[in-house]
């Protein structure tokens, strides 16, 4: 059910309004959890929920210049073996998630995998990783910070020869476990 929202039309910038949209999408059934009855932010309280095996799976991918993939694929790169380092740094990104989503849970990951596809005919590098653990919540912002930090990874090693290079497509592909079930991205 759409209804006005006169509000959303003040919205300004350099004193010119930004967005000027007619309705407004009213609440769902599912509520923002992260979200208390006063509107404030909060880490939901995961205490009585159930320990279970969970596990998620994330990709997103890296486009670049024709060179700077054949540099990777090649191994010439001044800096050394970029997939490489961008795993690890994938790896490193999964373990320490609660350090930069400010109300992720800390979780004890039981399984990591991160894989780098070469994909020439797009020009890209994709990046897909799986987390997994035996906790009261999900691992989905594990696997997403692992492919964001895997690619930046990338970016950052390869950016004196290509700037122009895009992080596209970083998303949720699939989880298992816990109280809302399994999930999986239609294709």
């Amino acid at each position: 059910m759409l209804a006005p929202n006169p509000g959303l039309a003040d919205c300004r910038y350099n004193n010119r309004p930004i967005l000027k949209p007619a309705v407004q999408v009213l609440p769902l059934k599912k509520t923002l959890t992260h979200i208390n009855e006063r509107g404030e932010a909060h880490m939901v309280d995961v205490g009585e929920k159930e320990v279970t095996a969970r596990r998620a799976v994330a990709r997103g991918s890296i486009r670049m210049e024709r060179a700077t993939l054949n540099l990777i694929t090649e191994g010439g790169h001044p800096k050394g073996d970029v997939l490489a380092v961008a795993r690890v740094a994938a790896i490193m990104a999964t373990k320490r998630t609660s350090e930069i989503i400010p109300l992720c849970h800390p979780l004890f990951l039981t399984r990591v995998d991160v894989i780098f596809e070469i994909d020439s005919n797009a020009q890209c590098v994709h990046c897909t990783v799986t987390t997994e653990t035996r906790e009261r919540t999900g691992v989905e912002m594990e696997a997403l910070s692992g492919v964001s930090a895997g690619l930046l990874t990338v970016y950052d090693m390869c950016k004196a020869v290509d700037r122009g290079m895009s992080i596209t497509d970083v998303q949720l592909l699939e989880k298992s476990g816990g109280r809302s079930g399994d999930w999986k991205r239609k294709t």
